[in-house]
């Protein structure tokens, strides 16, 4: 499992980048309106959850890849919601977002739970999960603080998520390469004995 996960390294990153990128348009453009913040989130939870979907076939990252899959197809499932119906009210979005960060950020310290026999410094995984079970919870707390605090919100929990993503996949990378190169010099290090 280690090693399908270090070989997939590159998708844990590309869902960092994608969580940046979409909490900068948020930051950059905080007067967005709600229809423009329904449609950006649907692009990046379908983005997300594709890409999660991904690492289930592929056996990347996380607590299992019937887990992964439960992520990407609530992902996927809530993308195509917000773009099919992109007149859903802030309300109603704000609930389905905080629900969904509850759900992914679960699934990350589920899979940061099974990563760390393999894996040390895990906690960067499981860091991702915290930041995203707390950003829903607060949601679900405050649901109607204001609509510009709130795309705030949105795009600071996902600057930090993605940050997270991609140390967490860097680091994966450093470790795939260290035990190759162990493996190697333990092949190397062995000489033949005849007889």
């Amino acid at each position: 499992m280690f090693d399908q996960i270090t070989r997939h390294w590159w998708v844990l990153a590309l869902r960092g980048a994608f969580a940046v990128l979409f909490g900068v348009v948020a930051w950059v453009w905080p007067g967005i309106t709600v229809l423009a913040l329904v449609v950006l989130f649907g692009a990046y939870a379908l983005v997300d959850g594709v890409m999660a979907l991904a690492e289930a076939v592929r056996g990347g990252p996380g607590a299992s890849r019937a887990w992964r899959a439960v992520s990407g197809v609530a992902g996927v499932v809530l993308g195509i919601a917000a773009l099919v119906w992109p007149g859903i009210t802030g309300l109603a979005l704000l609930m389905l977002i905080a629900a969904w960060a509850v759900i992914t950020g679960v699934m990350e310290i589920i899979a940061a739970i099974a990563l760390r026999k393999e894996v040390h410094g895990e906690w960067l995984y499981a860091v991702t999960g915290v930041i995203s079970v707390v950003f829903g919870v607060l949601l679900f707390a405050w649901p109607v603080s204001g609509a510009l605090a709130v795309v705030w919100l949105i795009g600071l929990f996902s600057i930090l998520f993605g940050a997270v993503l991609i140390g967490a996949a860097f680091r994966l990378r450093r470790l795939g390469g260290d035990r190759r190169r162990e493996a190697e010099r333990g092949m190397g290090g062995a000489t033949p004995t005849h007889s």
